[in-house]
């Protein structure tokens, strides 16, 4: 009966540790994955943007990491879909923040 118990302890220990090694595969490819697409990205922000406007987008993603990731999410779109025939400059950039903040931004209203 203890050999019983026993080797059923071992066996379950066996299953714990086949699932934890999946579950890190299944993690580790998908954090792969995610800076395969971030080098994607990046390489098409190259592409797309002058060296200004790379610099301001990495200062607003310091300070509002959504905004960035939107922006650089509809530049992609737009820049797969045939849409943006020039490099974008630092002064484009900014009116395209501005244009997408505007629309985002939440307003918060304090009534007394």
């Amino acid at each position: 009966m203890g050999e019983d118990i026993e080797e059923i302890r071992k066996k379950k220990l066996l299953e714990l540790q086949k699932r934890l090694a999946e579950q890190r595969k299944a993690e580790e490819e998908q954090i792969r994955q995610e800076m395969e697409l971030e080098a994607q990205l990046q390489a098409i922000m190259k592409q797309i943007l002058t060296s200004e406007a790379r610099e301001r987008l990495g200062r607003v993603k310091l300070v509002r990491p959504e905004l960035a990731r939107q922006v650089e999410l509809i530049l992609v779109q737009l820049y797969q879909a045939g849409q943006i025939n020039e490099r974008i400059t630092d002064e484009k950039l900014k009116r395209i923040l501005a244009q997408i903040d505007a629309r985002t931004r939440k307003e918060f209203r304090i009534k007394w």
